[in-house]
């Protein structure tokens, strides 16, 4: 399953990054696994936000956050992980494949996660958080990143606890303090987790490296936003009945899909692994492209809950809370990709700026339209800003990354 482990020295587990460019066929293996975690999320925040109670309307794009947020941070980990090291090592795989049972088992709990089921979610992803690092450590001696897991365990212990007190409580409560906890190892993981006594050598978990692998597998990341997108409308749809709303919001919700495609992929996501490469501080762009990246996954998946609400419901009385998942997903999507334009030629791109602002001001008229009519606008805004894109590469040479340094 692997070569040979050599002794638990650092140079055998630590990979050269030219010698693994690319991801391997096991890290596909948990980007399924991530697949199947993101639908369960959008189908379980899609039963709420079509309740007749207003609260558990409103409360499901807060369980968006909370369900989805962790199933991301464990992949994203899993990803520095194998850039990191040498996925071709037999450690480093029993890891990704533990990593990918362990989204699994959080997956399943999904449906059940705010009333039942709460340490199915929570024992996984404290195991996978904080026992990767105890396992890597060893082969670690002498090297910087040692020091970095160690203090990353001690932040995961604590936010464990939360995670804890949340399993035990149930509904709001619970939701909260999961809440409360993925902040914590998120925001502590960008700080590199500092814990007083203990020094903070020049190395980060999250610096993007020089070749293509930690920038392609970010690429992936979207695909699998956007592949669980097109599962999740075509899953709904199975069950309803075909009349030509249905078939109308089929349409447009393939289409904003291959939208969001075309406006991710125009240049800056098709040369990030070269702006990676041309920048001046790796360790700025690996942050700010993983939570670029994230917003625009968390807008995809938003954008998904979207497609349910108007499959189900397209001709149905409109409901702020519907509006805030059919626009509010793709203006995050667009702000995403904002601070990646950000990251790769170090500007504004006012085309999408102008486009959440129109998606803003369309949310008041369209609060008196039904569903339908919200997407189709959406797709329209989007379509607009992929015509820019065209219109504004029209003539020209492909354009070079141009990252700060």
């Amino acid at each position: 399953m692997g070569h040979r482990e050599g002794g638990g020295q650092v140079q055998d587990l630590l990979q050269r990054r030219e010698d693994v460019r690319q991801a391997n066929f096991l890290e596909l293996f948990i980007d399924l696994a991530l697949v199947f975690a993101l639908a369960g999320v959008v189908s379980r925040v899609a039963r709420d936000i079509v309740s007749e109670d207003l609260v558990v309307r409103w409360r499901a794009m807060t369980y968006l956050l909370v369900l989805a947020l962790p199933l991301i941070w464990l992949w994203i980990t899993t990803a520095h992980i194998t850039s990191w090291f040498d996925p071709r090592r037999r450690k480093i795989q029993w890891i990704v494949l533990a990593s990918a049972f362990g989204l699994l088992v959080m997956s399943t709990s999904l449906p059940y996660a705010f009333v039942g089921r709460g340490w199915a979610f929570v024992l996984p992803y404290v195991i996978l958080l904080c026992g990767r690092p105890l396992i890597l450590m060893p082969a670690l001696r002498g090297h910087p990143l040692r020091q970095l897991y160690r203090r990353s365990v001690l932040w995961c212990a604590a936010s464990a606890v939360i995670w804890s007190v949340g399993a035990a409580v149930s509904g709001g409560a619970r939701a909260a303090l999961w809440g409360a906890a993925v902040t914590v190892d998120i925001v502590a993981a960008q700080l590199r987790w500092p814990v007083p006594g203990m020094a903070r050598r020049p190395v980060s978990a999250w610096a993007m490296d020089s070749g293509h692998h930690l920038p392609e597998r970010y690429q992936q990341f979207l695909m699998i936003a956007l592949g669980e997108t097109v599962l999740a409308v075509g899953a709904t749809l199975t069950y309803q009945p075909a009349t030509a709303a249905t078939a109308a919001g089929l349409v447009v919700a393939f289409l904003s899909t291959v939208l969001l495609w075309r406006i991710y992929f125009y240049r800056s996501g098709h040369v990030l692994a070269e702006a990676v490469a041309a920048a001046g501080d790796r360790e700025a762009a690996g942050r700010a492209t993983g939570t670029a990246h994230v917003v625009m996954v968390m807008g995809i998946v938003a954008a998904a809950v979207g497609f349910e609400i108007v499959l189900k419901h397209p001709n149905g009385r409109p409901e702020p809370a519907w509006l805030v998942a059919i626009l509010g997903g793709p203006a995050l999507f667009l702000y995403g990709r904002i601070r990646l334009e950000r990251v790769v030629f170090d500007r504004l791109s006012i085309r999408r700026v102008v486009a959440i602002a129109a998606l803003a001001v369309a949310a008041v008229p369209l609060h008196f339209a039904p569903p339908l009519a919200a997407t189709v606008v959406a797709a329209l805004v989007l379509l607009a800003v992929a015509l820019a894109d065209a219109r504004h590469a029209a003539g020209r040479p492909p354009e070079a990354p141009s990252p700060a340094h």
